[in-house]
């Protein structure tokens, strides 16, 4: 078959560059490297692999004659934001019209890169810090040879940690979901991938199902002998989860507790549960919800099973999250939407998280609660303004901004540990363990908690009324948790700390904040992170 005149240019004459000139040569229709773009003088002027390295990249890109088929690819995995926030202003204003992108380092294993992984460069790629490099092969030693269960694996971390897992080795690798379509989705990129040689072997299954099914929670952990889970599935959207209390509730606290009994009677040796900042001191029906399962996964632990917790902020790019919103918004010219002129979140990559989770998933202790280093919150406006700039144009002339209030649920800024915690360092980067202070009031009976919930959930013969009762449900869940807010159109920072002041236990600084103080360089913050292109 005969090649394509695309001309293509691969930016950095690296391990994964040379690994990509020689994987495009085996292809009959993807078009041809008529260079590699290199900044190192011992590079520049020789040729690798036949195709010649000129630089500098910068003075170099200026002189290419451009067609429109052309196309770079940045093969640069350990570069730092912003080196690939240069680079893609230096190919922009070269007349690139497209540009990709290799993974982060932490996904490509021991040189191993190929074309399948790149992608086409957006947002995220260029916002936040840089992600720390997590040594994959070496991180994931304790799965090899090991049945693995991904629960929600068709959405944005389930989908990223399975990428991950194909390098880890495992036998097998479950592919749990009640999303037809998503499961289908990732289960043919995955399989995709092995073919074009990324990770290892491991035989794939994708199993549709629902946490809320009991019966089939214990019949299908039962036959599928799993020793490892990482449980991702839940629902996430605050605004719609104040709008369906009862189906959050039923969902990610009863989907969590059938999934929790099933692994212990499957004996199920290592169980990790992902959840969230908005679990601290909750206000949020979902956030309560995440609260009280990182209660229940950690009252699992036994001598005979590890089970943790990791927690952690947003994640950018995720399905639903603000920067899918604030594309689709320019997109269309505008304006883009943000709640809050003040309103803050912490940001991470979905790949460094989902790093950091498995590796903290084999490091982690029995019954722990650990905690990734988000590093600083930042502002959405400024968040939103980046991207506007990233798309060409100039925010408050081309785009405008448009503040809508907040919405319910919501609140000015989370946190990542409540008063009665403690953050403590590790030995491992990005990784903290929480420990609960000393002298701190005892928690709720879970137990009786549950028992109270379960006729609102599933339907009582003996109490009828309660079946689906979502005033009844908010009592209940506010007597548990005190910082939940009654259902208002929207939570302000002030709206929390009224309701703060008049807990007992109610402590104002712990709603201003925090941030992780240990020795680890933090990173410059997204709003420095992309100037005007």
């Amino acid at each position: 078959m005969k090649k394509t005149d695309t001309r293509l240019y691969i930016i950095g004459a690296g391990f994964a560059g040379r690994a990509l000139a020689r994987e495009i040569k085996t292809k009959t229709i993807l078009g041809s490297v008529v260079a590699f773009l290199d900044d190192d003088p011992a590079k520049i002027g020789s040729k690798i692999e036949g195709i010649p390295v000129l630089g500098p990249i910068r003075d170099v890109a200026q002189l290419l004659r451009m067609k429109n088929a052309d196309e770079a690819i940045i093969a640069i995995p350990g570069a730092s934001r912003e080196y690939l926030t240069e680079l893609y202003g230096i190919l922009k204003n070269a007349g690139f019209q497209r540009i990709r992108i290799l993974p982060g380092i932490s996904q490509i294993i021991e040189g191993d890169a190929h074309l399948i992984q790149t992608r086409s460069i957006d947002p995220q790629d260029l916002l936040g810090r840089t992600p720390v490099a997590v040594n994959l092969k070496e991180s994931l030693t304790y799965l090899r040879g090991k049945r693995v269960l991904v629960t929600g694996a068709g959405g944005s971390i389930g989908s990223e940690l399975c990428r991950q897992l194909l390098s880890g080795g495992a036998s097998r690798l479950y592919l749990f979901g009640h999303g037809e379509n998503s499961i289908y989705l990732i289960d043919r990129e995955l399989r995709l991938l092995q073919q074009e040689g990324v990770g290892e072997k491991a035989t794939i299954i994708p199993i549709i199902g629902d946490l809320k099914d009991r019966d089939y929670m214990y019949y299908i952990l039962g036959r599928l002998k799993a020793d490892v889970i990482f449980h991702t599935a839940a629902y996430k959207h605050v605004p719609m989860m104040e709008e369906n209390p009862v189906a959050a509730v039923e969902n990610n606290l009863f989907g969590t507790k059938n999934l929790v009994d099933a692994a212990k009677a499957a004996g199920v040796k290592r169980f990790v549960h992902i959840t969230t900042d908005k679990a601290v001191d909750p206000v949020s029906v979902y956030g309560a919800s995440k609260y009280l399962c990182e209660r229940l996964v950690l009252a699992a632990a036994t001598e005979e099973n590890r089970f943790m917790v990791v927690r952690f902020g947003n994640v950018l790019g995720s399905r639903g999250s603000i920067m899918l919103l604030f594309q689709k918004q320019i997109e269309q010219g505008g304006p883009v939407t943000v709640t809050h002129p003040d309103m803050k979140r912490w940001f991470m990559t979905i790949p460094e998280a989902c790093s950091l989770v498995l590796k903290a998933g084999g490091v982690g202790e029995n019954g722990k609660l650990y905690l990734l280093d988000m590093g600083e919150p930042v502002l959405i406006k400024d968040l939103a303004e980046q991207m506007i700039r990233f798309y060409g144009f100039e925010p408050g002339r081309d785009i405008q901004i448009e503040y809508i209030g907040t919405r319910p649920g919501e609140r000015l800024d989370e946190r990542l540990w409540a008063h009665e915690e403690e953050p403590l360092p590790t030995e491992f980067n990005r990784i903290l363990k929480v420990a609960r202070r000393a002298g701190t009031a005892p928690l709720a009976d879970m137990e009786a908690l549950m028992e109270k919930l379960a006729p609102i959930v599933r339907l009582d013969p003996r109490r009828p009324d309660d079946y689906r009762n979502s005033a009844l449900l908010r009592k209940l869940l506010e007597e548990a948790v005190p910082t939940l807010l009654p259902k208002t159109r929207g939570y302000t920072g002030t709206a929390v700390q009224k309701k703060a002041s008049s807990l007992e236990d109610s402590r104002n600084s712990n709603f201003s904040g925090n941030h992780v103080a240990i020795p680890a360089p933090v990173p410059a913050p997204v709003s420095a992170a992309v100037p005007a292109l």
